[in-house]
């Protein structure tokens, strides 16, 4: 049923409670793809050298920081994990993700990092929510 399962992560406890259901749910339904996907925040193309190069590297090092721990969190289950580290907004990374890769399910958390939030959601959850091309499990 779900055989390709993609799960979004930004390193908060609710990601990292998304990332264990989500192996959960691969490893019941048997799961033949799994992605993770960590979208980070655009760089600013003013600030210049060496700072832009310096704010690369940050970025690019905090993804991978969250991207560890969420696969820590996977565990083993019965696929390859893929990961994918994408600069830009979040909801419209995993987006683009959950269609040009056809994933069957989304599986995020209820709420983020992220400094603007819903009353009941994030705002992420809530973009993703309203214009994934699949399910979407959030997970709380």
């Amino acid at each position: 049923m779900f055989e390709r399962v993609l799960l979004a992560v930004d390193g908060s406890d609710h990601a990292l409670h998304a990332a264990r259901t989500a192996a959960d749910l691969a490893r019941a339904m048997n799961s033949n793809e799994f992605r993770i996907v960590v979208a980070y925040d655009f760089i600013p193309p003013y600030l210049g050298e060496p700072n832009l190069q310096y704010a690369i590297d940050a970025r690019i090092d905090d993804a991978k920081a969250i991207m560890k721990k969420a696969i820590e969190a996977v565990g083993q289950i019965p696929c390859e994990i893929n990961t994918e580290m994408i600069e830009g907004s979040a909801a419209e990374a995993v987006l683009d993700v959950a269609v040009t890769r056809n994933s069957d399910v989304i599986v995020i958390g209820s709420r983020g990092l992220g400094t603007l939030a819903g009353l009941l959601l994030g705002s992420t959850s809530q973009k993703v929510v309203a214009h994934a091309p699949c399910p979407v499990l959030i997970v709380r």
